[in-house]
């Protein structure tokens, strides 16, 4: 069993706080085999001290500089070899930087439990190397009842998600690939603490529309030292479909339309003396956007893949 089929793209690479901590959902085009399980337990930090009030980038010094911490333990299972199951549960804590801090208190807890199903349709040979093409649905929902209107320092989007990602990846057979992947995300209301809100108009109620979005992704990575370290370059697009602007003076709400572009590099590595053991770091930086953070954040990871079948195998010999 080769240690690189323990491979995540870890949704919490994709940063867009206070806004979403969404795509949870693996996207990558590894599987891994039949009765294998792969767990990863991750640390990520990041922060921002400006962010795009609609199409203005500014600075606030109510909340100054906003961290965030996210520790996340994630499980894939191969239940056949080219169909995996996904499940995550981040816990996201918030605030703002001291000595020069901002005037609210921070939020921390447990966001949003994920599950996604990621199904590989197509691996064949082309050329000089090998055409992949794959599908993932997932689906996300808070599992703690935490403020999703408390901007910038909420966990989340307080609000139910349903995922659609189509996956393709051609590598070549020296190691170096390229991938792309599109995905829709279809999201639902979140209630906040108040009776009232504006969005493009009067809304007397408590239920907020979370807009809806499309995401787009580039990676061009390669592989070395025998598929023990894999290293990706990678652009990252989120747009809305709907929703408001950021109004001047305003706290950020649920309903507005967020777009932000993001790059990042990571590198994971696997060890060939412990076998199924891997490391993950990763660094990104949002670089455009509207409502949304101009945020950077980086992430430290370790993976274990095992057999679960020869375990209990191993466990029944040796009684």
């Amino acid at each position: 069993m080769a240690p690189t089929l323990c491979a995540f793209i870890l949704g919490l690479t994709y940063m867009v706080l206070p806004y979403s901590l969404s795509a949870q959902t693996p996207s990558d085009a590894l599987m891994m085999p039949s009765k294998n399980v792969c767990v990863l337990f991750s640390y990520d930090l990041g922060s921002f001290d400006r962010y795009w009030e609609g199409s203005n980038l500014r600075s606030n010094e109510t909340i100054a500089t906003v961290d965030q911490n996210i520790i996340l333990p994630m499980a894939a299972i191969g239940i056949l070899d080219n169909l995996n199951f996904y499940i995550s549960l981040p816990y996201v804590s918030t605030e703002s930087s001291e000595p020069n801090g901002g005037k609210f208190t921070g939020a921390r807890g447990f966001q949003d439990i994920g599950f996604a199903i990621k199904y590989r349709a197509v691996r064949t040979e082309v050329g000089n190397g090998r055409l992949s093409a794959l599908a993932t649905a997932g689906f996300s929902t808070p599992i703690s009842n935490y403020l999703s209107d408390y901007r910038p320092y909420s966990i989340g989007s307080g609000a139910p998600e349903f995922s659609l990602r189509g996956i393709g990846q051609y590598q070549w057979n020296n190691g170096f690939y390229i991938r792309a992947a599109l995905a829709h995300l279809w999201r639902g209301y979140t209630e906040a603490e108040r009776d009232y809100y504006y969005n493009n108009g009067s809304y007397y109620t408590a239920w907020m529309d979370v807009p809806n979005a499309v995401t787009y992704e580039g990676i061009l990575g390669k592989w070395f030292f025998n598929t023990s370290l894999k290293l990706e370059l990678s652009y990252f697009s989120l747009n809305s479909t709907s929703g408001d602007d950021i109004r001047a003076y305003n706290a950020a709400q649920p309903t507005n339309k967020v777009e932000s572009d993001r790059i990042g590099f990571s590198a994971q590595y696997f060890f060939k003396s412990i076998k199924g053991l891997g490391v993950v770091a990763y660094h990104n930086r949002i670089v455009d956007g509207r409502n949304a953070p101009k945020m950077s954040n980086t992430g430290f990871g370790i993976t274990y893949q095992f057999n679960v079948i020869k375990k209990q195998t191993d466990e029944q010999d040796a009684q």
